[in-house]
């Protein structure tokens, strides 16, 4: 299936390939760097050359490139590649070239393990965790001055068993299990303050610290929200279907649960609004007013807020005064960035002023959009609420807790 990959960084070179069918030639990564310079934050998932499909992730700083002879189904290579960089990140706690650069002798390992001929294998932590222990100082140390390696000589308990994402023989003093339930929105309002578009990606991560081999089931109070969904392997798929519920032998630590789209407008509430008015007249400055306020946030403070304004051409400069953060202006990209923080209902955050445009410019257009970023903690905007999780199979009672997150994904609002 997979016949090389490539790992690149965010200057196009290639830093790290892995080969296992045949041997490519790096020279083939020159298609999806062409392609990058094209279009950097578009590039096509499958890009087709004379003599390989090119199936490419971008993630962190980071894109891996996978180059396949043969046709596949292009989910199954890209769900792959994501896998490897989730392991990385649980592995190393980071993705970034500084890091795989400083850990190449684990990386590979974890990618014979993960690929066997070019076929994924092993691709579940707790299995990989038993194959390959992760790194630490005194591990590297003792490995340096013996010769051994990471690699266990043991085969992994759950390996052939009928539940490989769970190892046998958990033990833990204090039983937990968190689960945060995160969404993200993306939007785009126009400018009258309606909605054009809007819908909601989320998705469900768990930190699952359960002794013995606990069955859980776990029911919402809406499950009928969902218009799309996709399950980590331990979820039973029928019991699902049958009765809307979750039920599942959980994996050992952190995992992501499930993924989920909402599509539906009438169910996405709005958790902002901007209240804006640009104006630039031939010849002359223009002027600037931004409020940005809380809608349909239930009480609970939206936080982390930034807002990024790419300006017409001829603005040279704009000299603001913001009520709240701080602002700064690309002369070069004319990008505006203004770093709002919290919103205060009190005080609403304001920014206002002059823009300096180009003498003699006749063609303006100005009707520039609003990218906007934010944060809502304990809230979930669709309205989702986990009623209850149950657990079989164990006689203790664990701890739970559930945590909700709204964030803006692409929200955009058009002036």
């Amino acid at each position: 299936m997979i016949h090389s990959l490539f790992i690149v960084n965010s200057g196009g070179e290639v830093f790290l390939e892995k080969h296992w069918r045949s041997v490519v030639s790096r020279s083939v990564c020159e298609y999806f760097l062409d392609a990058q310079r094209a279009a950097p934050y578009d590039v096509p998932p499958v890009i087709a050359t004379p003599h390989y499909y090119l199936i490419t992730v971008q993630r962190e700083a980071v894109s891996l490139v996978a180059a396949c002879k043969q046709e596949v189904p292009p989910l199954f290579v890209i769900e792959f590649l994501h896998r490897v960089v989730d392991t990385f990140q649980d592995y190393f706690g980071d993705c970034s070239e500084t890091v795989i650069k400083d850990n190449y002798v684990v990386v590979y390992e974890l990618l014979d393990e993960m690929l066997d001929n070019g076929f994924p294998l092993a691709t579940e932590s707790n299995i990989l965790k038993e194959l390959i222990k992760p790194p630490n100082i005194l591990r590297t140390i003792a490995n340096t001055v013996t010769g051994k390696s990471n690699v266990s000589t043991i085969l992994p308990s759950g390996q052939l068993s009928a539940i490989p994402w769970r190892r046998s023989g958990v033990r833990y003093t204090n039983n937990e299990a968190y689960f945060d339930v995160i969404e993200e929105v993306d939007a785009i309002i126009d400018k009258s303050g309606s909605t054009v578009f809007a819908e909601i990606q989320g998705h469900i991560d768990c930190c699952i610290k359960l002794s013995g081999m606990p069955d859980l089931t776990l029911s919402f109070m809406n499950p009928r929200l969902f218009d799309d969904v996709s399950f980590h392997p331990c979820v039973r798929f029928k019991r699902w279907e049958a009765e809307r519920l979750l039920s599942f032998i959980p994996p050992d630590g952190n995992f992501r649960l499930m993924s989920y789209h909402i599509s539906s407008q009438s169910v996405v509430a709005i958790p902002i609004y901007i209240r804006h008015n640009f104006s630039i007249k031939t010849g002359e400055q223009g002027r600037l007013d931004l409020t940005i306020g809380p809608r349909n946030t239930l009480g609970r403070t939206v936080d982390k807020v930034r807002l990024e304004l790419t300006m017409p051409r001829c603005v040279l400069n704009c000299l603001l005064t913001p009520n709240q953060g701080k602002y700064t202006f690309d002369s070069v990209s004319k990008t505006l960035s203004w770093d709002v923080g919290r919103i205060d209902v009190s005080k609403l955050p304001n920014i206002r002023g002059s823009v300096s445009i180009t003498p003699g410019t006749t063609n303006i257009d100005a009707n520039p959009s609003v990218n906007v970023q934010f944060q809502i903690s304990q809230l979930a905007v669709s309205g989702l609420k986990v009623n209850r999780l149950d657990m079989y199979g164990e006689k203790y009672k664990p701890f739970k807790g559930v945590k909700y997150l709204t964030k803006a994904g692409k929200f955009q609002v058009r002036m």
